[in-house]
């Protein structure tokens, strides 16, 4: 397995809309070992393949440790999809993508999920709680979506020097990130 670096703010990857999974693929195993051995590694409760420079729609969960969990299996979806949902309720929130800045984010109280296991077999999930912010925060990941987007224009205007520091890689972590893109110089 392998410790991959976590794309963070400014990663032009984190806006891109992942491809599904047509079928069976034979590097995916590989690819949610490597993503459970990263989130682990990073003490992160979740990841998106975006996170880690990939566009494929795949993400991990472990919740264990968390407030009430004491063990939990590591959970794999591909092409994870929201089918209903229910209730509203706000918590606060972080992000692997976004260190060391944290804010409140609402989200749906409950959430049926449909998605394919490593088996490519269809799975059915209902869960709300921590599990369902997770899969919804991670979910919106594969959108392109970060968590400060749920959040207003005035708050997000607050949190703009956070947020700037983060882009220009002023982050102390302690987990591998991806380095910088540069601009592409133009020449005629």
């Amino acid at each position: 397995m392998a410790i991959l670096p976590i794309y963070t703010l400014g990663h032009s990857i984190l806006r891109k809309k992942a491809r599904p999974f047509k079928g069976p693929d034979e590097h995916v195993l590989r690819l949610a070992e490597n993503m459970l051995e990263t989130m682990h590694k990073a003490n992160g409760v979740g990841l998106a393949a975006n996170q880690v420079g990939v566009l494929q729609r795949i993400i991990v969960v472990d919740i264990t440790g968390t407030e009430g969990v004491d063990r939990f299996d590591p959970l794999v979806m591909l092409n994870p999809e929201i089918l209903d949902h229910e209730g509203k309720w706000k918590l606060e929130e972080g992000c692997l993508s976004l260190p060391d800045l944290r804010d409140e984010v609402e989200r749906h109280e409950r959430i049926r999920v449909g998605y394919r296991d490593l088996n490519f077999d269809p799975k059915v999930l209902e869960t709300g709680g921590m599990l369902g912010r997770v899969l919804q925060h991670e979910m919106d990941h594969l959108n392109g979506v970060l968590f400060i987007d749920h959040l207003g224009t005035v708050r997000r205007k607050l949190l703009r020097g956070r947020l700037n520091k983060i882009q220009n890689g002023e982050v102390d972590v302690d987990y591998a990130v991806a380095p910088l893109e540069t601009p592409v110089a133009h020449t005629m």
